[in-house]
């Protein structure tokens, strides 16, 4: 397994948010997490990256141990995270949020460069010299994925990818997520909905109140309603 969590708990000073989650993603594996809002799932990841450490329980990474870890250090071992809110710098230009990130630490074949990225999204092409303040909310979010593949990651994490977007800007950013998915790169994905992610995951984990309920592949997620309206249904 590329990234595994066991029994992993999490807090915000004394409120417990995580309470011994437990999940993982293979190599070149695509993986859900879902669940109502408040459940835990934006925390998991905090957790993951290092931005909110584990209380308790371990995070290993390509075998290595990685709870604890500095955020910068585990974004240096192939982790990177797009952000729920996006979290672009709205003072720097398009160009400027991705030559920040840039990193290529081991050595790709075919590593994400500007030019490539700008490629992959040809909106941020026509908006190099704009403010990331100046972009539509579709156009930053495709900014925060380019500047996470900025730093050739292993692990790709996509925190409501699309949420608040128009369904056009929408399904422009989910086919641009299928292509990466084709092309091989792991990635984690929070999202409400199980039909945006058709095509694009091997696996659904489902998050109630800090651990996980359910898990499986998406055909049996979708011959099984009850799971679907007891815990993704608002």
């Amino acid at each position: 397994m590329l990234l595994e969590l066991e029994n992993v708990e999490a807090a915000y000073g004394q409120s417990r948010v995580l309470f011994g989650l437990s999940m993982n993603v293979g190599a070149s594996e695509g993986v859900a997490v879902m669940g109502r809002n408040g459940m835990g799932k934006t925390t998991a990841m905090l957790a993951i990256t290092g931005l909110n450490p584990p209380r308790s329980g371990s995070i290993r990474f390509a075998g290595e141990r990685i709870d604890g870890l500095a955020p910068h250090r585990i974004a240096r071992l192939g982790v990177a995270l797009a952000p729920e809110g996006r979290r672009i710098f709205r003072n720097l230009t398009v160009r400027e949020n991705l030559v920040m990130a840039a990193a290529d630490r081991r050595g790709e074949r075919d590593p994400w460069t500007l030019d490539r990225v700008l490629a992959f999204f040809p909106r941020l092409a026509e908006r190099t010299s704009h403010g990331g303040g100046q972009l539509s909310g579709g156009e930053q979010q495709m900014l925060a994925i380019g500047r996470a593949l900025m730093t050739n990651p292993r692990l790709l994490i996509l925190d409501e990818a699309t949420e608040g977007l128009a369904p056009i800007i929408r399904q422009d950013i989910w086919g641009r997520l299928r292509a990466l998915r084709e092309a091989g790169l792991a990635m984690i994905v929070i999202d409400k909905e199980v039909d945006s992610v058709e095509g694009l995951i091997n696996r659904h984990f489902i998050v109630e109140k800090g651990v996980v309920v359910w898990s499986g592949d998406a055909q049996t997620l979708r011959e099984n309603p009850n799971v679907r309206d007891r815990y993704l249904v608002l």
